[in-house]
């Protein structure tokens, strides 16, 4: 693609236009001289997912000769911080303010509390054109009074659906902002799994902090005889659980270099040790004699089990794609990727062995419809990482296996969300 000299090119671009060229020196060096600022900008948040390549390592050495990556955020974006956190807080005490109850409110619109933010603030990064801002603005405000609305009936399991999936459908709003114009790219969403693996391990490392803080509160002011526990779980708490995410979201985003050494240790961990647990699990299934079939307790947690499993792979191989020469966690991904898969297996054939005793129901519709969304995803995805192992080729086909799968997850959070009450007569 010919780079433009009299035209600027705009943020949103940039990072596609740097893709395009970042195998052709004359033309990245051209693009560099003439948008100098937005280059330097968009190329340190891209650097994580490129920086193996030789020319990427070459550009991010020059850069960082007058643009440190360590730099922390603005006086600008530390008030953007501090207002989004009153207002996530301001919002999570709507309950004690409006006199609502507690539990009704929070099952329903605790997604409310951290999504809505997070969205605003990436839609003010990417820049968005006003129609995609009154669109996230649209699905933000039916979802909220979709949620609030549907008939009240703590028997309902559809109601217990569409709360349980309603967060993930506002993840994906939030993905779609983030990504801002390149909606299409795998990169991009390669980019927004891997913010959301960075995103827990620093909202860990927050957590941890915040707890040891809170629990040195609270020794000193016992010895002075003052108890602090009721301020504390009334307001430090309220707006001090928001400010967690919210605040390591902007860390993420603006210093991506914060946990990039973090988060590439955390999978090379997690993935040998997953794997080890689950293979000891399964073994410890069948030699205990548990039966997923009859049991239903076991079968939830079984399924529970199963989803965090499968969000360790995408997160582990999120990791690992951003590098080359990763043999050996390649294969223990490949080996942990068809352990998932007997997993799957076994819930899948309890599941339908369920439904052909007893009938559809939306829990067993909805369980369904997920154990056959990730058995369909796990195929591929080990199928790409045989192609990929064999063959030591591109890892374009096996980014797409991660990141294409996602917009089906995405419209059948919708589905159950939103057409399974309906469905099922809000049973």
């Amino acid at each position: 693609m010919e780079t433009k000299n009299q035209t600027t090119v705009t943020e949103d671009n940039m990072m596609n236009e740097i893709l395009q060229l970042i195998h052709q020196p004359e033309k990245l060096e051209n693009l560099y001289r003439t948008q100098k600022p937005a280059f330097t900008k968009s190329f340190l948040q891209l650097f994580p997912s490129i920086k193996d390549e030789p020319a990427a390592q070459f550009w991010y050495a020059r850069l960082n000769q007058n643009s440190p990556a360590s730099q922390f955020t603005s006086p600008n974006e530390i008030m953007i911080i501090l207002l989004a956190i009153f207002v996530a807080g301001c919002i999570a005490k709507i309950p004690d303010l409006a006199g609502l109850e507690q539990e009704h409110f929070y099952s329903r619109n605790i997604s409310f509390v951290i999504f809505p933010i997070l969205t605003a603030f990436f839609a003010w990064k990417q820049k968005l054109s006003r129609n995609k801002l009154a669109l996230l603005s649209g699905i933000y405000l039916v979802s909220i009074f979709y949620i609030n609305y549907l008939p009240e009936n703590q028997n309902s399991d559809t109601l217990i659906l569409a709360c349980i999936h309603l967060p993930l459908f506002l993840w994906a709003v939030m993905g779609f902002a983030f990504v801002g114009d390149h909606t299409h790219s795998y990169l991009r969403r390669l980019d927004f799994l891997r913010f959301n693996g960075d995103l827990l391990v620093l909202s860990a490392i927050l957590m941890i902090a915040c707890g040891l803080l809170a629990a040195m509160s609270f020794g000193m002011f016992e010895l002075i005889g003052l108890d602090i526990e009721p301020f504390f779980e009334q307001y430090l708490l309220i707006w001090g659980l928001p400010a967690v995410p919210i605040t390591a979201s902007f860390l993420v985003r603006s210093n991506p270099q914060l946990v990039n050494k973090i988060s590439p240790i955390v999978a090379r961990l997690f993935t040998p040790l997953v794997l080890l647990m689950l293979v000891i699990y399964l073994i410890a299934v069948f030699a205990t004699g548990k039966d997923p079939y009859n049991d239903r307790e076991f079968l939830i947690l079984f399924n529970a089990l199963l989803i965090g499993v499968m969000a360790i792979v995408f997160f582990s191989a999120a990791e690992i794609l951003k590098n080359k020469d990763r043999k050996i966690e390649t294969y223990l991904l490949f080996a942990l990727a068809i352990t998932t898969i007997v997993v799957n297996v076994i819930a899948l054939s309890a599941i339908i062995f369920r439904v052909s005793e007893w009938g559809f129901t939306p829990n067993r519709t909805a369980v369904l419809g997920s154990n056959l969304l990730i058995l369909s995803n796990l195929l591929l995805i080990t199928h790409k990482l045989f192609l990929y192992l064999k063959t030591s080729g591109k890892k374009d086909f096996l980014e797409k296996s991660f990141a294409g799968f996602l917009p089906i997850y995405i419209i059948w959070s919708v589905l159950v969300c939103f057409l399974f009450p309906l469905l099922f007569g809000f049973k």
